[in-house]
């Protein structure tokens, strides 16, 4: 086993959606000569530029990112899919003398990456078609009601609309005969594979719902009907699981006629909401992150990333102290 030295060093930038993830670790990766890894779920489409929110022209222009823009969105890229490829960047990174930063709110991709995954059935088979058939048939909430008669753990974390992970839980279980809750925890996620500091960017509810709202209603002026239009021009199809996800499932909907745009726009602001909740809610379980409030001073953080890459430092958790303000506003649509 590598011993502490020996490992690569990795900042992460997580936090719920629209926390500003973007633009600090682009301050950050300029100002210790870093590149970035996304660790955004949706970042990684091609052609899903607005409603993922991915980091602007400008920002790429600033400092080289990784994993963005890298599969089609019929593509059914997982967490495994993400641990492997980012390994290869952050290899890659290091190689060449770089820091690397970690950026996104996928939770899930960051646990991997870190700490790796269960080792559970392939879903490939006769036993995921069935069970995305009877979703078809019955809806998504059949499936999840049939899980929590089985996986009551993993059931209560996960959302009716979440039909992969509803699948792949019913899925391991009907395979092994054991809950996928009991496989994670038995596996202890305990792989030990780099040194990290994680930020978390956090701010008051309002505050955040509020630039969660502002972000949807630019989204929607700078073009995701037509975005969403495009991807089904091209014959991806509105089941897909990249469409699926939030902003484009309610553009969908609407675009089919299933309600009108002024209730696609409140749908998707609700959700984003809903979404950043469950992602505080799995952060908040973790205690090696350090918390920053949004109006934080951005001199505070580089001596903790100064601290940890320089000095090998990792100060005890909590949130950093304020002394100010990190920088101008974050641009909406960022992070």
């Amino acid at each position: 086993m590598r011993t502490e030295a020996q490992k690569p060093s990795l900042v992460i930038i997580l936090g719920p959606t629209a926390s500003g993830k973007s633009e600090l670790a682009v301050q950050l990766a300029e100002r210790f000569h870093g590149e970035i890894v996304n660790a955004d779920s949706m970042q990684v489409y091609c052609g899903m530029e607005i409603g993922t929110a991915k980091p602007s022209a400008e920002m790429r222009r600033r400092v080289p990112h990784h994993l963005i823009d890298i599969v089609e969105p019929d593509i059914d890229f997982s967490a495994a899919d993400f641990r492997n490829e980012a390994a290869r960047a952050i290899a890659d990174i290091t190689g060449r003398g770089r820091t690397v930063f970690i950026a996104g709110g996928t939770g899930l991709y960051i646990k991997a990456l870190l700490q790796g995954l269960v080792d559970s059935p392939s879903g490939a088979g006769s036993v995921r078609r069935e069970l995305e058939e009877k979703a078809r048939t019955f809806g998504s909430e059949a499936l999840l009601r049939e899980l929590a008669q089985v996986d009551p753990v993993t059931a209560g974390r996960l959302h009716p609309n979440d039909l992969v992970r509803i699948v792949r839980a019913l899925e391991v279980y009907r395979l092994t005969g054991r809950p996928i809750s009991r496989e994670r925890s038995e596996h202890g996620f305990a792989g030990d594979y780099y040194r990290t500091l994680k930020i978390g960017l956090t701010m008051e509810r309002g505050e955040l719902y509020e630039r969660i709202d502002r972000r949807v209603d630019g989204m929607i002026a700078a073009g995701l009907e037509g975005e969403v239009r495009t991807l089904l021009g091209r014959g991806f199809s509105p089941r897909l699981k990249a469409l699926r996800a939030i902003g484009y499932r309610q553009m969908c909907a609407y675009l089919s006629g299933e309600y009108g745009l002024d209730e696609a726009i409140r749908l998707i602001k609700r959700d984003t909401r809903h979404y950043a909740k469950r992602q505080l809610t799995w952060f908040k379980t973790d205690n090696e992150i350090y918390w920053v409030e949004y109006s934080e001073n951005f001199a505070s953080i580089c001596e903790h990333v100064i601290d940890f890459l320089v000095k090998g430092e990792v100060h005890g958790k909590g949130t950093l102290q304020h002394s100010g303000p990190v920088s101008e506003p974050v641009a909406q649509g960022e992070g």
